[in-house]
């Protein structure tokens, strides 16, 4: 059964991962219209990833006795600078998400919920995946400086890169 307290962890990070998907979604919306359809294709897959981040902690909610809550959402951003915004932006909140990630194992560590710090660690490693990922295309953007054919090839090396691919491969993008 969970603690009251770790409850009100999970159900807060339930909408920092479910705001993630909106994030991205967003971003994805923004790139389609500037005829970034790689990037799109890749954020749209990034925003999927991150609902179901959200679903796997409601899921554990609800398993460990507890009741997640399905949180409302703050309209996201909708317009971007470039492509390399997007990216910034992206580490940015990537970075958010680590911290409030950490705190939560922080939490599960005070309060002594060792079942709930163990289901944890999969964040902790996928975050670590996350930001080096967001840190790996600002790097190839940077590259890129203002070249409109090296921003083609970005956009399209994203148009086939699977989430997989990309977690495993951050040298490949």
């Amino acid at each position: 059964m969970l603690s009251k307290k770790i409850e009100a962890a999970l159900n807060a990070q339930i909408e920092i991962e479910s705001m993630s998907s909106q994030t991205y979604l967003a971003m994805a919306s923004w790139a389609e219209t500037q005829g970034l359809s790689g990037t799109a294709a890749f954020l749209y897959r990034h925003s999927d990833e991150e609902r179901m981040h959200a679903l796997k902690l409601i899921k554990f909610v609800n398993e460990r006795g507890g009741h997640a809550m399905v949180p409302a959402l703050k309209q996201p951003q909708k317009n971007y600078k470039d492509t390399t915004d997007i990216f910034r932006s992206l580490l940015e909140h990537e970075t958010h998400v680590t911290s409030t990630i950490n705190q939560v194992v922080d939490t599960c560590l005070k309060e002594k919920d060792y079942t709930t710090h163990n289901f944890m660690q999969w964040y902790v490693s996928e975050q670590i995946e996350e930001e080096a990922l967001a840190r790996t295309l600002i790097d190839k953007l940077k590259l890129i400086g203002g070249d409109k054919g090296g921003l083609y090839l970005f956009d399209r090396d994203l148009q086939g890169l699977t989430t997989a691919e990309a977690d495993g491969a951050e040298g490949k993008a």
